[in-house]
């Protein structure tokens, strides 16, 4: 069973709908739930897939307790018994939750390549640079890079982030603070790349948020998941092709072969794509924590 919205399951008030996550007011603290919903293109679409948002939560608070001897986060816990009668239908959100310390986000998308793909790559063919970050000539698509970069984006909650260079971020945010996310950023990466790689999996690029409590910077939102991360398996590692993705590709690629515009909401998903993306989601989170 699919769950598309939690508002009928919470008794707190809604502050945010996001595409996939929903984040209500418990008072001192946040309440995050993870549905099963799906975007593509800028578009939420129908139907929602099973087991999502189950993944994506419990990859976020496995990476989250790996991570946390390194940099401090916002969980404060992920046991939907602890919210008592604030949940209705506690069963339905067991693997969905998770309750945070309330944050002031840094408006920054923190975004590492390890590898010039997708935009990276579509910057680097026209420029030679990535972000303001020139690049040796030659590259080839998918190619690793000698060393991975810091690309960060300005934050727009109307349609897509910006890509900045360092320079504005730091303009953006002060110098100080820009470097230390920058680290941050570089450090984690680098931790997840390795431990990925030990699972047959390579970690191309990801991309975190920031905010602040009590003067410190700490990590939010979601981490090294199917959403926020481009996982290839590396049985599928090639140069200058797509690579299929660990994540939702099947619905990219359906859409792609059928003639919707992308200027309305297209006709609902068949059921061997949701399936296959649920399936997708599910084998990610396998080789991951297992």
């Amino acid at each position: 069973m699919a769950l598309s919205t939690a508002a009928d399951l919470v008794k707190a008030p809604l502050l945010y709908k996001g595409k996939v996550r929903e984040l209500y007011d418990l008072g001192e603290h946040y309440l995050i739930v993870v549905t099963d919903r799906i975007s593509a293109f800028d578009y939420v679409l129908d139907p929602a897939v099973p087991e999502k948002g189950n993944v994506l939560n419990q990859l976020s608070s496995f990476w989250f307790e790996l991570t946390g001897s390194m940099m401090d986060n916002h969980v404060v816990h992920t046991d939907v018994k602890q919210l008592g009668d604030l949940i209705t239908e506690p069963e339905l959100l067991q693997n969905r939750i998770m309750v945070t310390r309330k944050a002031e986000r840094i408006d920054i998308e923190c975004v590492v390549r390890g590898y010039i793909t997708g935009g990276g790559w579509r910057q680097y063919e026209a420029t030679g640079e990535v972000n303001g970050i020139k690049l040796p000539e030659g590259l080839r698509k998918n190619a690793k890079l000698e060393v991975p970069i810091f690309t960060p984006a300005a934050k727009n909650d109307v349609g897509h982030d910006e890509d900045i260079p360092m320079e504005r971020m730091k303009e953006l945010v002060g110098d100080a603070l820009a470097i230390e996310l920058q680290e941050k950023s570089l450090r984690l990466y680098e931790f997840a790349r390795d431990y990925c790689d030990q699972r047959g999996i390579i970690l191309a690029d990801c991309k975190f948020e920031f905010g602040i409590v009590d003067g410190k910077v700490i990590l939010i939102d979601e981490i090294f998941t199917p959403d926020a991360s481009r996982f290839w398996a590396k049985e599928n590692y090639a140069l200058d092709i797509e690579i299929d993705s660990m994540d939702k590709e099947p619905v990219r690629t359906y859409l792609a072969g059928t003639d919707w515009d992308k200027n309305s909401k297209p006709d609902p998903l068949p059921q061997e794509v949701v399936e296959a993306t649920t399936a997708r989601y599910v084998d990610i989170y396998n080789r991951l924590t297992k």
